[in-house]
């Protein structure tokens, strides 16, 4: 069965044309100046989704959702109020804005609260290239369910040691927007995310032990083949099988490129202006400052084409561009949105709902590169539960992976727990590998950390 996408026009595939949100979105505004709004800010959604889940070789489940949703916020100079719906009729639209009017009447009044400047906003991004971010997938469910099959039967067919499965799921998510506000503002375009997972069970009884793979893209055709992702996570499941604990040391941690976007998601969390202006972050007062080791450089790429954390503009409307974050480890600027910079007395990076494309620069080794350079430690491939204290940076979580001795595989572990301090986490990286894995806004290979304390027996 072909995976390749079918071409279709934005008009076949949602409820509603790009151009009919967008009058929706006038509408709202003209209406919010009329009621006394001083400023308004609009969002207008309209998506659908679709996914299959096979079980042993059984449909599972069959899911598909249309969505659409309206998002208006009013300032009546710096109260604001905020309301939604899912209702396009005019009506609604009036009485949504007429509810966030109310209850901006009943707000206290927040001298940071407002628009962003105007002279930030994405009001022209026709020089930009074309982020090229919309790639239908026109597959029935019969396909969907027969890729999902191929597969977990790839995963199967790897060794009679796969004892079980938690399935094999595709979905396909599409997705158009508006964003636009009373400054003149208004952008939007067409989106898809799709994927394709295997999750599957190794060993019986006593000795067993799951694991897993997926891949995803904005292109279905930039999607791992289903053999490859069912045969992938049965060799990362029977890899763990007779898995043990090890004694209480203190080694170095290389933690696989899949987890270790996790540590660069500790950074962004540490480093947004919402921790940073509560004071909730050992990140505090650190611009300028040599966070992370000097081997460490970040770059922030918003206009990525097929990224998936691509963007022309942010949540509030303000034009994205390239920058640099951390260069020889030092900080060069934070995440922030409009209202978290004026909270901070600083100037928005076009960072209001997150970060885009984070980019880590990779090193010239490959994993078993980095298995080499650090000799004797341990290697992790799962992490659990969520032990971060963003306000000391002290680390620490549940995980399972892989001894390693003389620079090689010696067994799998499970039952322990590592922990430090981010804080010296990132300034002891000892190196960052070229085996980058791209799953969403963070791009980064795996990360080994000089030392870190495992508990064990």
């Amino acid at each position: 069965m072909s995976r390749s996408a079918t071409i279709a026009t934005t008009e076949s595939r949602f409820s509603h044309r790009l151009e009919t949100l967008q009058e929706l979105a006038r509408d709202v505004l003209a209406h919010a100046g009329k009621q006394g709004a001083s400023a308004c800010e609009v969002d207008v959604s309209d998506g659908f989704g679709q996914s299959v889940t096979v079980r042993c070789a059984e449909i599972e489940t069959i899911e598909y959702n249309r969505d659409k949703s309206l998002a208006v916020t009013v300032y009546l100079g710096q109260r604001k109020g905020h309301a939604s719906t899912s209702d396009f009729s005019p009506n609604a639209l009036r009485e949504t804005v007429d509810a966030a009017l109310n209850i901006a009447r009943f707000t206290a009044a927040d001298p940071c609260a407002g628009l962003p400047d105007a002279e930030l906003l994405a009001v022209d991004t026709r020089h930009l290239p074309d982020l090229d971010l919309y790639h239908p997938w026109l597959l029935s469910v019969e396909a969907a369910v027969d890729l999902a099959r191929r597969c977990e039967q790839a995963a199967f067919a790897v060794s009679p040691k796969i004892s079980n499965s938690e399935g094999a799921t595709l979905s396909i998510q599409e997705g158009q927007f508006v964003s636009a506000n009373s400054l003149g503002f208004m952008g939007g375009y067409p989106t898809s995310r799709h994927y394709l997972a295997c999750s599957v069970i190794a060993g019986k009884d006593q000795n067993m032990q799951r694991d897993d793979w997926y891949s995803t893209a904005r292109d279905p055709l930039a999607i791992g083949s289903p053999e490859s992702i069912g045969e992938h996570a049965a060799r990362r499941a029977l890899s763990r099988l007779g898995a043990r604990k090890i004694k209480t040391c203190r080694v170095p941690v290389l933690f696989e490129a899949p987890l270790a976007s996790s540590l660069i998601g500790n950074f962004v969390h540490a480093a947004s202006g919402g921790s940073l202006y509560r004071k909730t972050s050992f990140l505090v007062d650190s611009l300028g400052k040599r966070v992370f080791s000097k081997r460490v450089q970040i770059s922030e790429r918003p206009h990525l084409q097929r990224g998936l954390a691509s963007s022309y503009f942010d949540s509030d409307g303000v034009l994205t561009h390239d920058r640099e974050v951390l260069v020889d480890g030092r900080l060069q600027g934070y995440f922030l949105s409009a209202y978290s910079a004026r909270k901070l007395g600083m100037q928005t990076t076009g960072n209001a709902g997150g970060c885009h494309n984070l980019i880590v620069h990779p090193g010239k080794r490959d994993l078993q590169g980095l298995l080499k350079k650090m000799r004797r430690g341990l290697l992790v491939t799962e992490l659990l539960g969520h032990g971060v204290n963003y306000v000391t940076g002290d680390y620490s979580r549940g995980a399972a992976g892989f001894w390693v001795d003389k620079g090689e595989i010696a067994h799998p572990v499970e039952g322990i727990t590592i922990a430090g301090n981010l804080r010296d986490m990132f300034r002891n990286v000892a190196a960052v590998g070229n085996d980058v894995l791209v799953r969403g806004s963070k791009q980064v290979g795996s990360i080994l950390i000089e030392q870190m304390r495992v508990a064990g027996d």
